[in-house]
């Protein structure tokens, strides 16, 4: 079994790699798959992730949930707390580049945890039962252990993203459903 930060490196090399083309083209029907949902039509409150270094995309996911009236945040990275505040964001919201170069809204409006329907979770690699391998700060395994027991939590990934088995400690915490093209 690969150690954690092999795969990592591995994956990071992979998801660099991709064309931009083929990410969007496989970023589009794990979109179709998302929409197709029961809980993402059902869902008022989303958090998605903003998508970074070669993760799935998630802008367009974005745009059209914000068109079909659903509420949406996105993490803001707090370093201090070492946590995620979830912000809602609107079609006009203007990012800036947050701590680890991702975008983050610049104007924080938090929404509660609790609140949250469905949270779009991103990682460098998923396995069959859920199990996820993000990026070794565990700012997600942190999140996701105070969403409500109501909250879904789904992951996307590419293809060579999922395995049959992940190397996993006690404080990693899994996703209830992983969508992948």
């Amino acid at each position: 079994m690969l150690t954690k930060k092999i795969l990592r490196s591995k994956i990071l090399f992979t998801l660099r790699k991709q064309t931009a083309k083929k990410r969007q083209k496989k970023s589009l029907l794990i979109k179709k798959k998302l929409f197709r949902l029961k809980i993402f039509r059902e869902a008022k409150r989303i958090m998605f992730y903003m998508a970074y270094d070669g993760e799935v995309e998630t802008e367009e996911m974005i745009k059209e949930s914000l068109n079909k009236g659903k509420i949406v945040s996105v993490p803001v990275c707090d370093q201090k707390r070492r946590r995620i505040i979830p912000c809602k964001i609107e079609r006009n919201t203007i990012f800036k580049i947050g701590p680890y170069g991702i975008k983050e809204p610049l104007r924080k409006i938090p929404l509660p945890i609790k609140a949250l329907d469905l949270v779009i979770v991103p990682g460098l690699a998923f396995d069959k039962k859920g199990n996820r391998l993000g990026r070794g700060k565990g700012y997600y395994d942190r999140f996701l252990k105070k969403i409500s027991s109501k909250t879904v939590s789904v992951g996307l990934a590419f293809d060579f993203q999922i395995f049959n088995h992940l190397p996993v400690s006690t404080s990693d915490v899994s996703v209830d459903r992983v969508l992948f093209a």
